[in-house]
């Protein structure tokens, strides 16, 4: 049978399409943002500020595991598998999922590895009580295995955004009910962590649930045995998932990075207030993740199912849009911030506000650009995108060398900044080039 259809019909705009994407991913992470702000409340008031700087530094190290061994794998899905859906081809969107999934195995397996090297061979480094390594480990190993960029990059090439959204639910309401209940019931930080890691796995397994459901003619066991085959169905996908990967193994050092640069160069208290203030920011930036969702899946399919016309609209539209939300968030940074942080964090959290101006900035440089790498990817420029990216972490790793030793957090905020504003620069140059240029064979890559 079919892909599962949805129960209203989608706009004819290619805009309007992505739009009616992001509202639904808006609607579930706008609740999420919700949920997620209560729960942050609990664990900075339980916990205090050098627990929860702990805590940060714990779930930062395995985020940046999870970025770095989950090799992007939702990519290659959209990116190969809309053609496939577009030609109701269910059985290479099967086979094509089915490698994914493979590469997600084995990404956590790799990543496993590492947290080991990490926890048990430099927590000295990430300042982490040595009581809490054993813990800090296998909660890593939790959300290695919890990645679900396959099945993600699945129900984004089916167009579902919908149906993902009720899933993407279970974390954030999961949290904080778990929240609650520790908070209760007598808080520790290795409760918090054994929750978040329950949660995880949980999602995970409803995640791939959904996948079936919506395609039960491609995620099966009789087309998915034979994941060879997709190899060699889809020209270029070796090149492009390295190129990706490497991509990821950047946007990871990139993202996690300065919280880790925090607790070497100042210690668990500095970590804790940075936790908070690049939560606060990525909470206010949330948009240029739901757009990059919406915008990825959608123009993929639009360089090869639209007129070039009505590709170039869409991409001006996007810009557009994510230019003014970008520049949106700064004033709510600048105007409320202080007020929310002490809200969330208590009164010894305030002080972050001077670390959350330059965060938000390089997080509303980021929403700016929001359209550039799916670009890059859909005209077969994955490299371009990777250079940008390359370029913004040598810039990140300057401004910290620079910045970390005297003004601490706060230069590394600024770090962030830089970092954000020259890849908004190389990767907007990059795309802007690429924008006319005819669509490429898949092998371009």
């Amino acid at each position: 049978m079919p892909a599962k259809a949805r129960s209203r019909p989608m706009p004819e705009s290619l805009l309007g399409r992505m739009l009616t994407n992001t509202v639904w991913l808006l609607g579930g992470k706008g609740f999420g943002a919700i949920c997620s702000l209560l729960y942050l409340a609990i664990l900075t008031r339980s916990l205090g500020l050098k627990g929860f700087g702990h805590f940060s530094l714990i779930f930062g190290t395995s985020q940046a595991l999870v970025a770095i061994a989950g090799f992007q794998t939702w990519r290659i899905v959209v990116r190969y598998g809309a053609e496939h859906v577009h030609n109701k081809n269910w059985g290479a969107f099967g086979r094509l999922s089915m490698l994914c999934g493979i590469l997600d195995v084995l990404g956590a397996i790799v990543g496993s590895v590492i947290a080991w090297v990490v926890f048990y061979q430099f927590g000295d480094a990430l300042d982490i009580n040595p009581d809490l390594v054993g813990t800090a480990f296998w909660f890593s190993v939790a959300a290695l295995w919890a990645i679900v960029s396959a099945p993600t990059g699945i129900v984004r090439a089916l167009d579902r955004f919908d149906a993902a959204t009720y899933v993407e639910a279970i974390v954030p309401v999961g949290r904080l009910i778990a929240a609650v209940g520790i908070w209760l019931t007598g808080p520790s930080l290795v409760r918090f962590l054994i929750a978040w890691a329950v949660i995880d796995l949980i999602e995970a397994a409803l995640y791939w649930a959904l996948a079936r459901y919506l395609a039960p003619d491609a995620i099966n066991w009789r087309v998915m045995r034979q994941w060879r085959e997709a190899l060699h169905e889809n020209l270029g996908i070796v090149r492009f998932f390295l190129v990706t990967f490497a991509t990821a193994t950047v946007d990871a050092a990139i993202r996690n990075g300065p919280l880790l640069a925090v607790g070497y160069f100042a210690g668990t208290k500095a970590a804790g207030l940075f936790r908070l203030a690049q939560q606060l920011s990525q909470g206010l930036g949330k948009l240029s993740t739901l757009l990059t969702r919406s915008a990825y899946a959608e123009i993929a399919r639009a360089r090869f199912a639209a007129a070039s016309g009505e590709f170039r609209k869409l991409v001006i539209h996007t810009s557009l849009l994510a230019g003014g939300a970008s520049a949106l968030i700064v004033v709510l940074a600048i105007v409320l911030g202080k007020q929310l942080l002490a809200l969330l964090g208590g009164d010894a959290f305030g002080a972050a506000h001077v670390i959350l101006v330059p965060l938000t900035i390089g997080a509303a440089f980021e929403l700016a650009s929001v359209a550039f790498e799916p670009v890059l990817h859909s005209t077969g420029n994955a490299r371009q995108a990777l250079g940008a990216k390359l370029f913004s972490l040598a810039a990140l790793a300057v401004s910290i060398s620079i910045f970390a030793p005297t003004h601490t957090a706060t230069g590394i905020g600024w770090a962030v900044a830089i970092a954000g504003a020259i890849a908004y620069i190389f990767a907007g140059i990059m795309a802007w080039r690429k924008l006319d240029t005819p669509p490429p064979p898949a092998s371009a890559d």
